[in-house]
């Protein structure tokens, strides 16, 4: 003969599962490459991080290139040393000159490529961050970074798809740059940076201290699902000794 769960335990089983799917909604959603921060006003000098995730379970990052946009380019890129890791950026002219309220470009950065030393590859589970400052930010909505990414075990992974409003996110979206309006003319001249270390170097710690909150927002709330798992499996263990 068959036993049929009390209606009780039933029901506790469903949101047992549910609240395991809860707790992987944290770790899935930081699973991309992304911007840090991934705002910037137009005109003024941005201090980004690209954070790198390894999502392969057998296989560490070994190299990450961005290109940099040639339709609306940055006049300046440079980057903060990541322990490890070497960087290339590659000056390009441009086929086309660009206007810009600066002048005409004719050539910009248009790629970063991180390359890690033997042992400071990204490994499964772990993220890089790698910082870099890039300016003066064109005045357009937003701006796209293609990105590619190389494993150990010689897999290219490409976040170069559009996200567009509305739908849905795409398997593997570029890192996007969302652009506000520009300042004035004398806050914009004093948000450039006097020397390629300062502009790096200073605004790091705001994006760490912005990336350590991030995570640790995140591993509170999976604390508090933990929590409330526990409580319910003592209830229901209090509950089945009962009716016995």
């Amino acid at each position: 003969m068959t036993t049929k769960l009390p209606a009780l335990p039933r029901r506790a089983a469903a949101i047992f599962a549910s609240t395991g799917l809860l707790l992987a909604i944290p770790v899935a959603a930081q699973a991309h490459v992304k911007i840090s921060p991934d705002t910037a006003q137009a005109g003024s000098y941005a201090t980004i991080d690209f954070r790198v995730p390894t999502e392969k379970a057998n296989a560490s990052t070994t190299k990450v290139e961005v290109d940099l946009p040639i339709d609306h380019p940055f006049t300046s890129a440079s980057y903060q040393p990541v322990p490890g890791w070497s960087a290339k950026i590659t000056t390009s002219k441009l086929a086309k000159p660009v206007k810009t309220a600066d002048g005409t470009i004719t050539q910009a950065p248009t790629k970063i490529v991180w390359t890690a030393s033997k042992g400071a590859e990204i490994k499964p589970g772990q993220f890089q961050q790698f910082p870099v400052s890039l300016g003066v930010v064109p005045d357009v909505p937003s701006i796209s970074f293609d990105a590619i990414q190389t494993y150990s075990d010689g897999s290219v992974v490409k976040w170069d798809e559009a996200t567009k409003a509305g739908a849905a996110e795409p398997e593997h979206p570029a890192p996007v740059l969302t652009i506000g309006a520009a300042a004035s003319t004398a806050a914009s001249t004093s948000a450039a940076p006097s020397d390629a270390p300062s502009v790096a170097a200073a605004p790091q710690s705001s994006s760490n201290n912005s990336s350590s909150d991030s995570n640790t927002g995140v591993w509170f709330g999976v604390g508090g699902l933990a929590v409330a798992v526990v409580a319910l499996l003592v209830a229901l263990y209090a509950v089945t000794r009962r009716s016995r």
